[in-house]
C-alpha cells in the first residue's frame, strides 16, 4: 500500500538524480539531509526516503553517522555491470520477440517516433531519459518480471555513467537507426535479426564508457591541480 511520502520521495529522488546527472552533485559530494530538505521546502522524511532511492539505484552512498555522498563508479566496476546489461538487454529483446504485445510494440514505435522527431532539439537529460524509456519498454514487454527488475537495477547502477557517454557522444543518427534496427526487428518478431540489433546497438558501451568516466576523473585532477596551485 502506497504512503503519501512516497510519490513526493520519488518526485525528490528525481531531482536529485538530474542534479547528479548535470554535474551539480559530481561525485564525492555529500548531500546533507537537513539542507538538502530545506532547499527542496520538504520534510527530511521524504528526503530520507530520497536518498535511500538513490543509493538502491547505486548513484549515492550511505556511510554510518555521515552524510551520504555521490557515489563514483570505476571503468573497472562499470565494464563489468556493462557486461551484464548486454546479457539482459538481449534476453529481453529476444523474449519480447515472442511475448510483445501488438498494444505494446505500437507503443515502443510511438516513443521511436517521438525520439526520432526531436531527439536533436531536447535538453540533454530530457534525449537521455527518452532513449533509456525505450529500453526499458523492451525489458517490461519480455513480461518476464525478473528480467525486468534485474535490467531496471543494472541500468540504475549505470545511469550517470551512461549519460556521461552519451554526452560526450551524442549522435543523433547513431541513437535512431540503432533503435529503429531493434525495432524492426521486434515487430518481424524476428529472433536473431533483434539479437544482431542489439549487439551492434551496445557494442561499444563498455569503451564509450570507460573513456567517459577516465576523461571526467582526469577533469576533476586537473581542476584540483589548479586549487592546489593558488
Amino acid at each position: 500500500m502506497e504512503t503519501p511520502q512516497e510519490p513526493l520521495a520519488g518526485q525528490i529522488a528525481a531531482q536529485l538524480r538530474r542534479a547528479i546527472l548535470r554535474g551539480t552533485l559530481p561525485p564525492g559530494a555529500q548531500i546533507k539531509e537537513r539542507d538538502s530538505a530545506a532547499a527542496m521546502g520538504v520534510s527530511r522524511t521524504p528526503m530520507r526516503e530520497a536518498i535511500r532511492i538513490l543509493a538502491k539505484d547505486g548513484l549515492v552512498l550511505l556511510r554510518p553517522s555521515r552524510s551520504p555522498v555521490v557515489a563514483h563508479l570505476t571503468s573497472h566496476e562499470a565494464r563489468d555491470m556493462v557486461a551484464v546489461l548486454q546479457a539482459l538487454e538481449t534476453l529481453s529483446a529476444r523474449l519480447a520477440c515472442a511475448a510483445a504485445s501488438d498494444a505494446e510494440l505500437e507503443a515502443l514505435t510511438a516513443l521511436h517516433q517521438r525520439i526520432a522527431g526531436s531527439y536533436s532539439a531536447l535538453d540533454p537529460i530530457e534525449a537521455f531519459e527518452l532513449d533509456m524509456t525505450f529500453h526499458i519498454r523492451i525489458a517490461e514487454a519480455s513480461h518476464n518480471p525478473a528480467l525486468a527488475e534485474t535490467h531496471g537495477a543494472y541500468l540504475a547502477r549505470l545511469w550517470r555513467a551512461r549519460y556521461l557517454c552519451s554526452r560526450l557522444q551524442r549522435n543523433r543518427a547513431r541513437v535512431v537507426a540503432n533503435h529503429d534496427s531493434i525495432l524492426r526487428a521486434l515487430c518481424s518478431r524476428d529472433v536473431d535479426a533483434v539479437t544482431g540489433a542489439v549487439e551492434d546497438h551496445l557494442s561499444n558501451l563498455a569503451d564509450d564508457i570507460a573513456a567517459a568516466l577516465e576523461s571526467e576523473a582526469a577533469a576533476i585532477d586537473g581542476a584540483t591541480d589548479l586549487e592546489d596551485d593558488r
